[in-house]
């Protein structure tokens, strides 16, 4: 089945297909200490405008919608080398987008429409966890402005980011403040992860000067949703390359005379995997047509599309090195880095149990206490 799409959007979809088949190479950012390829990254930009698509128009960007976000993180996940997109168009732009005030729109969306800011959401502390009550990071009021003290953990690219979104608490409740990336008592450490091709990091704060974006939790909540939708759609385009690879080796791998696509075993898991595809595919879209809307309409596609896109991003990368037999299992093979961003997705923006005891709070399906979302990538 195919999702019907604009002309526009399947352009989008063609042309940064083909760009990312070009240009981009997996096996060389894995090689990078921090997984970032600034190369790639500016010619994005400049090429294409990918990190601008949800900006604005009046910041430098293109002002286009959830679902032309949607293709592009599809194309990404196909290609395992979005580098900072989802920290930077995926988190910081719908969060900026959200907060009250034109100041901040107007001096930070046209730096990341232009690929010049790279930017990310310091949110995860030491539990573990994304509910947004439980920040202990302090901010402290100044003669004119912010200090903040506290540890962010699993930080997306942290370690190169330009501008910094800390979450941290004031005497009135949670806030949203901005930090630059150079600023004086930050100190940033890349932390090792199961996934060789996203970067993580610590972030310690002392002290640090920082800026109140907003003192409203709604702010936070909406750009972690819609972050969300982001991820899903970055779920479903590397399922999608997991399910077209191992279709392709079932049908040129010869066992016994005959293709090992012809033996039930394997035609049966691989149309098992396309289905998940296109579950995760559909909900993916279903979620971006609510990106716009009622929080809590948000809140539920959001969370359904990540309870649908873990599980079947996993099942079909496992699936997929099931399929190649020896081969799958080799680090020259790319099936293991798939395999590994699958898992890591998993945990990213709260566990499958997290998900799924938000979804019965959000639906009224349930009263039990909420599962943190623990992450330990």
């Amino acid at each position: 089945m195919e999702i019907g799409f604009t002309p526009e959007q399947e352009e989008l979809r063609a042309v940064l297909r083909a760009f990312l088949d070009e240009h981009a190479d997996r096996r060389s950012l894995i090689a990078t200490e921090d997984r970032h390829a600034p190369e790639l990254w500016r010619r994005m930009a400049t090429e294409i405008g990918v990190q601008g698509l949800a900006v604005p128009e009046e910041y430098g960007g293109a002002g286009f919608g959830a679902a032309e976000m949607c293709v592009a993180f599809e194309e990404l996940g196909r290609s395992l080398a979005g580098g900072p997109m989802l920290a930077t168009a995926g988190l910081v732009v719908p969060a900026l987008l959200a907060c009250e005030g034109e100041d901040a729109r107007a001096e930070f969306l046209p730096g990341i429409a232009d690929g010049s800011t790279v930017a990310t959401l310091a949110f995860v502390e030491a539990e573990g966890t994304w509910e947004t009550g439980a920040v202990h990071t302090r901010a402290k009021r100044t003669g004119d402005g912010h200090i903040i003290d506290g540890t962010k953990y699993f930080v997306l690219d942290g370690a190169i980011a330009d501008l910094v979104l800390v979450t941290a608490r004031t005497d009135d409740g949670t806030a949203l403040f901005a930090v630059s990336g150079d600023a004086a008592g930050l100190s940033r450490r890349a932390h090792e992860a199961v996934d060789l091709t996203r970067g993580m990091a610590r972030l310690d704060f002392a002290s640090v000067p920082a800026r109140l974006l907003s003192s409203d939790p709604s702010v936070v909540e909406t750009a972690l949703d819609r972050a969300r939708i982001a991820l899903a759609a970055e779920q479903a385009g590397g399922a999608q390359w997991c399910l077209d690879t191992a279709v392709a080796y079932a049908k040129t791998r010869h066992q016994f005379g005959r293709p090992i696509g012809s033996f039930q075993a394997v035609k049966h898991r691989c149309a098992d995997m396309m289905v998940a595809v296109e579950a995760a595919r559909s909900a993916t879209y279903l979620a971006a047509l609510t990106a716009h809307g009622a929080p809590q309409d948000l809140a539920v596609a959001a969370t359904s599309a990540q309870v649908c896109c873990s599980r079947a991003y996993t099942e079909v990368a496992a699936g997929a090195i099931q399929v190649h037999g020896g081969i799958g299992f080799t680090w020259e093979h790319d099936a293991h880095l798939f395999y590994k961003r699958a898992k890591t997705d998993e945990l990213l923006f709260g566990t499958a149990d997290w998900h799924r005891e938000r979804l019965a709070r959000l639906t009224g399906m349930g009263t039990a206490e909420t599962t943190e979302g623990a992450v330990n990538v």
